[in-house]
């Protein structure tokens, strides 16, 4: 929920899918999970200009629609601990009639083009499909074997290659093969490294922008782009 130009970063990275069609959205809430479902519950609220009748049979008019009045947010709460694969393994139910699920974490946002990257994953008729991006060295590195990858690092002391960019395809048959009830589990750990030794992970090479917010400096580098329309990510219109 952290802003970018007075935003969450959430809503930035759900506009990128948005701009390409992807309008259904599930969220794995855990720590201050109510804060995004405020969020969502007041959103008209929020990003709206307004009037009110104030009494007991108060009302309101809002002056102005948005272009996420089709979004279809489903918020889930996966529990304040839990890691990556488990937030994951507890919206399987809501995934029941999915062919395939796009997946991402809530830190990272990129000029990608999401159609081209489902297109690049039932091309390569895996199981999953992550993006490549180069960013700098303090990330997981990638190892290929063409356009399968055949090595997951996660978050080595040095990189040179290709990292995960969170922009990731899975069939939904990993669910059941790969996510199995016991145990608190990391998606980068315990998940994906199995789905990599089976052959079954291609990669989406990004050549595009790629940014990530982890630490005060790329919190206020992505204010800095994003309050001189420089925002690369900013794909809508």
């Amino acid at each position: 929920m952290i802003s970018i130009g007075g935003r969450p970063i959430l809503w930035h990275i759900m506009k990128i899918y948005a701009h390409y069609g992807y309008n259904d959205f599930i969220l794995c809430l855990g720590y201050k999970g109510w804060v995004i479902k405020e969020f969502f519950l007041n959103y008209y609220s929020k990003m709206s200009d307004f009037s009110m009748t104030l009494g007991k049979q108060s009302s309101i008019v809002y002056h102005n629609s948005t272009d996420e009045e089709n979004w279809n947010v489903t918020l889930v709460e996966t529990g304040d601990y839990a890691e990556t694969g488990t937030r994951v393994r507890s919206i399987r139910k809501h995934l029941a009639d999915c062919e395939m699920f796009s997946l991402t974490y809530g830190d990272g946002v990129a000029d990608i083009n999401i159609s081209a990257l489902l297109e690049a994953h039932k091309k390569n008729g895996l199981l999953g499909t992550i993006t490549g991006v180069h960013p700098s060295g303090r990330f997981g590195e990638i190892e290929l074997a063409g356009n399968r990858i055949v090595e997951f690092n996660e978050k080595p002391n040095v990189s040179v290659g290709l990292i995960n960019g969170g922009f990731m395809v899975f069939n939904r048959a990993v669910l059941d093969k790969y996510f199995h009830d016991e145990g608190n589990v990391n998606m980068e750990r315990d998940i994906i490294p199995k789905i990599v030794q089976d052959g079954q992970v291609g990669i989406y090479r990004h050549a595009g922008f790629w940014d990530c917010m982890d630490t005060p400096r790329e919190y206020n580098r992505l204010n800095q782009l994003w309050d001189e329309n420089k925002a690369f990510w900013k794909v809508w219109a």
